[in-house]
């Protein structure tokens, strides 16, 4: 079995803990997800999606860097492959809930609301999960239709140049008939997912400091929960005079307002092409300026670590040839034959993977 051979489909999938959980993921999205393997691998934005997600490994941030780069490079081919390997098959296994975002008893809730009232235009101001909720431009239009709230959602999302993407989405939402403070958003087909909002604090008298606080958790096919929290505000800036009722709120759910973010909701024009390359390349300079001296650092101590730089290369190649034999060990006949019918080789991945992006690093 090469390496090389077993790459392409490694890239393929969510990193796991366990290696040998992730070559299982391998050979099941060879077997069960060969076309929209292919599909993914010919399209140039879902191989920038794979080569974005390598820049998260090991990260402390890892999944927010990995959910980062799905807001990047969504599009269809990439949603058709992660129903597949995700939803339909289950290749990739599902991340359990921490218990991070637990349900808050619904008598912290509000004792009525109604849902008609939510209705028109409407910013997220704050959000909680840097993640989900404190995008640029969050501008909410909301309306309800045969007893549903309807949200047609639109935020903006940062690309690396300092430039930004627009991305839209529709959700709906039915009301508790037992707690008036509690939305769901479920029935939904893409991943299966469900999200369930909870108002802890609201005040629609159609002032300039109306607002709506809702706290949130939700699960899909790739993710038990999840959440968050948001200020919906009609002002495009969170008012100072409602802080210290959402502090009261933000604390009965074991959360400080004063660690929400708030967000940019000026709305302004995208930079131009130019302005956006001149900061790329002010940047890239000063990169290389600090790769030098990071360099030239190293070779001062070449010298003095030299004998303890080859014990540490020795020590983990070996670490490395146990880990390979434990790999095998645990494959299926099956699996192993699947994997070892893959033949790429290094050079070819070098191709496919080496232009998906149009800058050298992600930072």
């Amino acid at each position: 079995m090469e390496v090389a051979g077993i790459l392409v489909c490694i890239l393929m999938i969510v990193p796991t803990a366990d290696a040998v959980d992730a070559l299982k993921t391998c050979s099941c999205l060879l077997k069960e997800c060969r076309i929209e393997l292919a599909k993914c691998i010919s399209n140039p934005s879902c191989a920038a999606n794979v080569a974005c997600l390598q820049t998260c490994n090991n990260r402390p941030d890892e999944t927010e860097c990995q959910i980062k780069c799905g807001d990047l490079f969504e599009n269809s081919v990439v949603d058709q492959f992660n129903e597949c390997a995700v939803s339909r098959k289950k290749c990739v296994p599902k991340k359990s809930d921490v218990g991070e975002f637990p349900a808050p008893n619904p008598d912290v809730l509000v004792k009525s609301f109604n849902m008609a009232d939510f209705t028109g235009k409407w910013f997220i101001t704050s959000g909680l999960n840097p993640t989900f909720d404190a995008f640029d431009c969050q501008l909410h239009e909301f309306h309800t239709e045969s007893n549903k709230l309807v949200g047609n959602l639109s935020w903006r999302i940062q690309t690396p140049d300092e430039g930004f993407l627009t991305r839209t989405a529709e959700q709906r939402f039915v009301q508790d008939p037992s707690y008036p403070g509690i939305l769901y958003n479920h029935d939904n087909e893409y991943l299966h997912y469900e999200d369930d909002w909870y108002i802890l604090s609201s005040q629609i008298e159609n002032k300039p400091d109306d607002y709506v606080f809702v706290y949130y958790r939700g699960r899909n096919d790739a993710w038990e929960g999840y959440g968050g929290a948001v200020v919906y505000t009609r002002s495009s800036v969170l008012p100072e005079s409602i802080i210290p009722e959402l502090d009261r709120a933000a604390k009965s759910v074991g959360r400080d307002f004063s660690q929400f973010i708030r967000t940019d909701n000026s709305c302004g024009p995208e930079p131009s092409l130019v302005e956006r390359l001149e900061k790329k390349v002010e940047e890239g300079e000063q990169t290389i300026v600090r790769e030098v001296e990071e360099l030239e650092e190293e070779v001062e101590k070449v010298g003095r670590t030299e004998m303890t730089l080859f014990q540490r290369l020795a020590e983990g190649f070996k670490v490395f040839q146990e880990d390979e034999e434990n790999f095998l060990r645990e494959l299926s006949k099956e699996e192993t034959e699947i994997l070892s019918g893959l033949k790429m080789e290094a050079a070819e991945v070098e191709k496919l993977f080496g232009r998906a992006l149009p800058i050298r690093k992600l930072r």
